[in-house]
């Protein structure tokens, strides 16, 4: 990850638009809908929350397509897969796809479970909007490690955008390569902090036509949440509080001061 991203795209103006995304996440209250592992499931409520969104959660296979048709975006995440989970999933990707939804596919912990490396592949096949993913999950659903060129080659290969996440973050479509630079350190010492702002990738998805733009603009958000409530912490027990009221008052003008994106 260390290889500087090529891209024809303007970034300059991203800063700008996660700003404007924001107020309008604010103004239209826009609902996810998150298939998300039971250890995030609180954090990502509480997000989509502070950030001015509605989020809905219900894993029930019988609720899901009614839940997902009346949302504005779908979330799904592998990280506990349950049999409810997996009952529930590819009817709510068919629903979204139904429905022309967006959703954002979150394969956590690919790489330790063969099982759930095979069913995170036949999700790709739903074509999500955004592929969030790390380092090692990437590897696993890729067969190679994650470089500038190998994720761009995955997003053009699958019709997806892959996000992925770590010290800096590269954010990829089939003819882009941005990086994120926002972030701190004491965002890996919470759980489920990237699992939640998963749910800020689909509701910008939601608000945004661009799926590239929305997945940067999202992860800048957070980013410039993350710096600004390590300011305020003493550790990761308070750094998780200081994060959602960074988030709760954040602003275009400090996103445009702060962002650093290329």
């Amino acid at each position: 990850m260390t290889s500087a991203p090529l891209s024809s795209l303007d970034t300059s103006h991203l800063p700008a638009l996660a700003g404007s995304l924001l107020e309008r996440l604010r103004a239209d209250r826009i609902r996810v809908h998150a298939i998300t592992n039971a250890a995030a499931q609180t954090f990502t409520a509480n997000l989509l929350l502070a950030a001015g969104g509605i989020p809905s959660l219900t894993v029930a296979p019988e609720e899901v397509p009614a839940f997902t048709s009346r949302s504005d975006a779908l979330l799904v995440n592998l990280g506990t897969l349950d049999s409810d989970r997996r009952t529930a999933i590819p009817e709510a990707i068919a629903t979204a796809r139904t429905h022309a939804k967006p959703w954002v596919l979150d394969p956590v912990f690919v790489e330790a479970s063969p099982p759930r490396l095979e069913f995170a592949r036949s999700c790709l096949a739903g074509e999500p909007h955004v592929l969030r993913c790390n380092a090692a999950e990437f590897a696993a659903l890729a067969g190679e490690d994650a470089t500038p060129g190998s994720i761009q080659a995955f997003a053009k290969s699958h019709g997806t955008v892959v996000a992925l996440t770590g010290a800096v973050d590269l954010i990829a479509d089939s003819n882009n390569v941005l990086c994120v630079e926002n972030g701190h350190p004491l965002m890996t010492r919470v759980t489920a902090m990237g699992c939640a702002g998963t749910s800020l990738v689909a509701a910008f998805a939601a608000l945004h036509g661009s799926a590239i733009e929305a997945a940067a603009a999202a992860l800048l958000v957070t980013g410039v949440a993350g710096e600004i409530a390590a300011n305020e912490a003493n550790g990761p027990g308070t750094f998780q509080p200081a994060f959602l009221d960074a988030l709760f008052h954040l602003d275009s003008e400090t996103l445009v001061t702060c962002g650093r994106v290329s």
